[in-house]
């Protein structure tokens, strides 16, 4: 068995994700001469990331980014490329300077694994799914020290929006006065909760993927189910349940997954010797994890039902299918023909209150039962 390790990262529970996406990323390159510049691979944010590559060929790089978009894995995946380009060894360049990595040096693998000494992340993993105080002065610290591999100090908050109000308060000093040779990446999905003197701090990047919302096939599926339940008609009390039933198994199965997911890649799992303090202090990481993960998670199969209620919308305006976030979905239209623009309209505030409601501590449950039965269908 392996030595216990020093220090207790909590990296392992990012990698969670990471380990999923960098097989995807790997098998996109074109064709065994070439390279896998980073940079190219995605395809679906080309117009946010060529004005990134734009800037960088001017060398004229922002000292702070907000990177915004559909899916935080994504944005973490763009965050990590850019960290790459800033420290390759062999980086793609553009006017002699770095557009891309080469996604094969020395500092290209440990940026990808996470064990980059210049390169540092913050991720809401307390107890309160927040980004803390302390979180936040442990980077800014590090990326106030000078590079010890590589050419720039990198710090990525992701969920930026989840900075608690002391955290987010002891950030502005060091986005007012960045140090030299570093970059501040913040990403968010929901960049409305920002504090508006940090936004107005960074450079924007929107990553979204346009109006048609990809979907995976376990989504698309769901989504079917719930969407061809609704447009059967779901006066009834009973009938509001069974959509309310098949939200709860959606999520349930997620929570389940998240939890077998994150604990099989624990430490815990590896150290079986570790020392008392150390074994709890992963116990209580990968719970905060597991929750703030499921949480991201809930959110995103809340935003799906907030775009399927968005083309209930569009329908009952008739505005065109080539508004549609998600023409491939059947049975928004049966719903629009039951109801009126502002009842659709409506139901849109409903969930946006539900999601408001989430975020505090009310309990799941009922926030999405009381949002269910004041939806109209």
């Amino acid at each position: 068995m392996g030595s216990t390790p020093s220090v207790g990262t909590n990296f392992f529970l990012w990698r969670a994700k990471k380990k999923v996406a960098t097989p995807k990323r790997k098998s996109q390159a074109a064709a065994p001469t070439e390279k896998p510049m980073a940079f190219s691979n995605f395809s679906g944010q080309s117009q946010g990331v060529q004005l990134l590559q734009r800037s960088l060929a001017r060398g004229r790089l922002g000292h702070a980014y907000l990177f915004t978009g559909d899916a935080l894995e994504e944005l973490e995946e763009l965050a990590q490329t850019l960290a790459k380009t800033l420290n390759c060894l062999q980086p793609v360049t553009t006017a002699h300077r770095a557009t891309d990595c080469c996604d094969e040096c020395l500092n290209c693998r440990k940026i990808e694994n996470a064990n980059h000494a210049d390169v540092h992340w913050a991720r809401p993993e307390s107890k309160s799914r927040v980004i803390t105080i302390d979180q936040i002065r442990d980077v800014m610290q590090q990326i106030q020290l000078k590079p010890t591999e590589a050419g720039y100090k990198i710090a990525v908050i992701a969920g930026a929006d989840r900075l608690n109000v002391q955290a987010a308060n002891a950030f502005l000093k060091t986005l007012e006065e960045p140090p030299q040779k570093s970059v501040i990446i913040l990403l968010s999905t929901e960049p409305a909760r920002i504090l508006e003197t940090i936004l107005s701090r960074c450079l924007r990047l929107n990553f979204c993927t346009g109006t048609t919302r990809p979907l995976s096939a376990e989504q698309a599926y769901w989504l079917q189910q719930f969407s061809s339940a609704a447009a059967a008609g779901q006066k009834s009390l009973f009938g509001r349940y069974q959509l309310l039933d098949a939200l709860l198994q959606r999520l349930n199965g997620i929570r389940e997954k998240v939890d077998e997911t994150l604990s099989a890649r624990s430490p815990l799992e590896k150290y079986a010797d570790a020392e008392k303090d150390l074994r709890e202090k992963w116990e209580d990481e990968l719970k905060a994890a597991i929750e703030a993960e499921y949480r991201r998670q809930r959110a995103e199969v809340l935003l799906l039902l907030q775009w399927w209620f968005r083309d209930v919308w569009l329908h009952t305006l008739a505005a065109g299918e080539e508004l549609l976030h998600l023409p491939q979905i059947y049975g928004a239209d049966e719903v629009a023909k039951r109801i009126n623009t502002r009842q659709a309209k409506d139901n849109l505030a409903v969930l946006e209150q539900t999601q408001r409601l989430l975020h505090s501590n009310v309990q799941e449950a009922l926030a999405l039962e009381v949002g269910l039965l004041k939806l109209q269908l």
